[in-house]
């Protein structure tokens, strides 16, 4: 049974809704990654923060009132046309919710939390259940009256991808006839001290692959898709994942559970390795990811395989990232000049790393029907890989 993403709403630093963000991403306009302060002690950072105003919680919903659900809201507001189709067509109990994440409302949970200190109380409002992991799509599921499954999914940086792999799960079940299912993540103290507590951050723009890389730019994002078994013109084969559990914070440099995650994917696709057209790579800029996930690819494709790290324009959109990059493909496969992803660096080769076959601006994807893989990897060894068709 094949499953297909049949709208994308997208936001994320590069531009609201998907024809804003296709021109900056095929251009690769980097100027969704200015720098900013506040967010990383003593100095100046560059974030993928989104600029555009976020829409207003819907009537009987301030209660669920956070930066992360006003991100969500403005994805989803891109298709909610389609999405109230489906709920008409297919009923609300029919209908699930499936939306990956790591902050939710930790931003506006850290405030709270420093008013407590200094006054005693919480204030008035304060909720718990605003930062929970469930959050983003009990919003959703709310705001839409759907009665479906509905769950949030936390592994890190591939929590974008494994909701996706869900809501094939529950469309292949018969549990669900449609599954909204994405990511979204937005900006919070918490994640940018603490990466910069593990050194991984850049004080300059990303440099994904690069001898010159010195680290990972952070970003928000999200990306919601309406998933359905009704054909349209860009597929989800399907996806595999793995565990390694090397380290709770670095890969496993040989790649191995990423070379495992995208052997499971490319097998519940029914492909093989010589089909994938592109990758959209997980490419952190990161000096340990980077030099395991070049390993990974070089060891899994036989020819040199076009591929890019899109970070580089948005940063690390951390829970977001998969569902982003996922939606970069659906972009690619969708757009009418058939144009790839570029990778955004300095072009400085790291001679201690396998050598890729980075896209450029103007790269294109061959005519006819065309494979696309995108690889997320997270904290704690979890690898997720997704394959994407499209084209005749």
């Amino acid at each position: 049974m094949r499953t297909y993403l049949n709208a994308l709403g997208v936001t994320c630093s590069l531009g609201v809704g998907k024809e804003a963000v296709a021109d900056a991403l095929f251009a690769a306009d980097a100027h969704g990654l200015p720098s900013l302060a506040g967010w990383v002690p003593d100095r100046l950072s560059p974030l993928g923060a989104v600029q555009a105003p976020l829409p207003a919680m819907p009537p009987g919903l301030a209660h669920r009132d956070t930066r992360n659900n006003r991100l969500l809201l403005l994805a989803a507001q891109e298709i909610e046309t389609d999405i109230r189709a489906a709920i008409a067509r297919f009923g609300a109990a029919r209908i699930g919710v499936v939306i990956g994440t790591s902050t939710t409302g930790i931003e506006e949970a850290t405030g709270n939390i420093a008013a407590l200190a200094t006054t005693g109380r919480w204030p008035e409002g304060y909720r718990y259940a605003d930062q929970e992991l469930g959050a983003p799509a009990a919003f959703l599921a709310e705001w839409l009256d759907i009665a479906g499954p509905c769950y949030g999914i936390s592994t890190a940086c591939t929590s974008g991808a494994r909701a996706l792999l869900s809501a094939r799960r529950l469309l292949r079940l018969g549990l669900c006839d449609a599954v909204l299912c994405g990511g979204a993540d937005t900006l919070c103290r918490l994640a940018t001290h603490g990466f910069h507590a593990l050194e991984a951050t850049s004080s300059e723009r990303c440099l994904p692959f690069s001898g010159s890389r010195r680290g990972i730019n952070i970003g928000e994002a999200a990306a919601l898709f309406l998933m359905t078994r009704d054909e349209a013109p860009v597929a989800f084969l399907g996806g595999g994942a793995s565990s390694d559990a090397y380290h709770m914070s670095s890969p496993e440099p040989e790649g191995r559970g990423a070379v495992e995650a995208m052997h499971r994917a490319l097998a519940a696709a029914g492909i093989g390795a010589e089909a994938i057209d592109y990758v959209n790579l997980h490419g952190t800029a990161t000096e340990h990811n980077d030099a395991m996930e070049s390993r990974a690819v070089a060891d899994m494709f036989a020819r040199p395989v076009p591929c890019s790290s899109t970070k580089g324009l948005t940063g690390h959109t951390l829970g977001a990232a998969g569902a982003l990059e996922a939606a970069f493909c659906w972009l690619a496969l969708t757009d009418s000049r058939r144009r790839l992803p570029p990778h955004a660096w300095d072009g400085v080769p790291d001679a201690a790393l396998p050598s890729l076959a980075f896209t450029r601006t103007g790269d294109t994807l061959p005519e006819g029907r065309r494979h696309l893989m995108s690889n997320s990897f997270a904290f704690g060894g979890n690898n997720a890989s997704l394959v994407f068709a499209g084209g005749t």
